[in-house]
């Protein structure tokens, strides 16, 4: 699995102001909703999936049931969903029109083989890492706008 330099996250997190989190909370001390709340609080736009918190708002944003439901281009999928979970999730992942450039497994998430097969449709894989804490730690302010 790729090691990612600060160059090329800084990269990624620049070039990626659509993210969909797959995984997505409403309680606020969680890491799936502080998360992404902090980088829409940055300027990025976080679309919300979660099947069981599509009856509100998230980040001011509609909350998507699936990510088959974005029918949008998301730069990155963030993922916060256990490993032994995220194999259920790649088909929707690998439906996306068009794909995502990144798919970004939260700290604590691992999924080696998950990853082989969306880097296998040319998809970058991060793993293991906070976007917050490497937002933070990068120093980065808001997303490039495409």
């Amino acid at each position: 699995m790729a090691t990612f330099q600060d160059a090329q996250l800084r990269e990624i997190l620049t070039g990626s102001p659509t993210i969909a989190v797959l995984g997505a909370h409403h309680e606020p001390e969680k890491a799936a909703f502080y998360v992404p709340d902090y980088l829409h609080d940055e300027g990025y736009r976080i679309l919300a999936v979660n099947p069981m918190l599509t009856d509100r708002p998230l980040f001011g944003e509609p909350v998507r049931a699936t990510l088959a439901e974005i029918d949008e281009p998301v730069d990155l999928v963030d993922v916060f969903r256990r490993a032994e979970l995220i194999p259920q999730h790649i088909e929707d992942i690998l439906a996306m029109k068009p794909r995502p450039r990144v798919v970004w497994f939260q700290l604590g998430i691992k999924n080696d083989d998950a990853a082989h097969v969306l880097e296998a449709a040319g998809i970058t894989v991060v793993q293991n890492r906070c976007t917050l804490a490497d937002h933070q730690r990068l120093a980065l302010g808001a997303p490039a706008r495409k």
